[in-house]
């Protein structure tokens, strides 16, 4: 997937989550030292209602170590939250349903 077509992926994500009365954001994490602060300093991670895996990155092996940080800030930070897991990054919409 190109540039251009990740971020209309993307933006048109929140507006999938709407169809099913879900207010959503969306939060980008680079796997670097910046990833805990992003999460947990997030939109979705101050709502705290429900959280989905970063575009399966629960499947790929290099991002295994980030899918676990994200897990674990999940909580750690919003023990409360529902998790759902997509297995793409359009499919969040259909995820989230699921644990609510």
């Amino acid at each position: 997937m190109d540039g251009e077509a990740l971020l209309a992926a993307l933006d048109a994500e929140p507006v999938r989550f709407g169809e099913h009365g879900i207010d959503a954001a969306v939060t980008l994490v680079v796997f670097d030292a910046s990833a805990e602060s992003v999460l947990v300093e997030s939109p979705t991670g101050r709502r705290g209602t429900w959280w989905s895996s970063a575009a399966g990155s629960s499947g790929r092996k290099p991002l295994l170590p980030l899918f676990e940080q994200m897990v674990n800030l999940i909580h750690r930070h919003s023990p409360q939250a529902a998790v759902a897991f997509n297995t793409t990054i359009t499919d969040g919409g259909e995820a989230a349903p699921r644990r609510l």
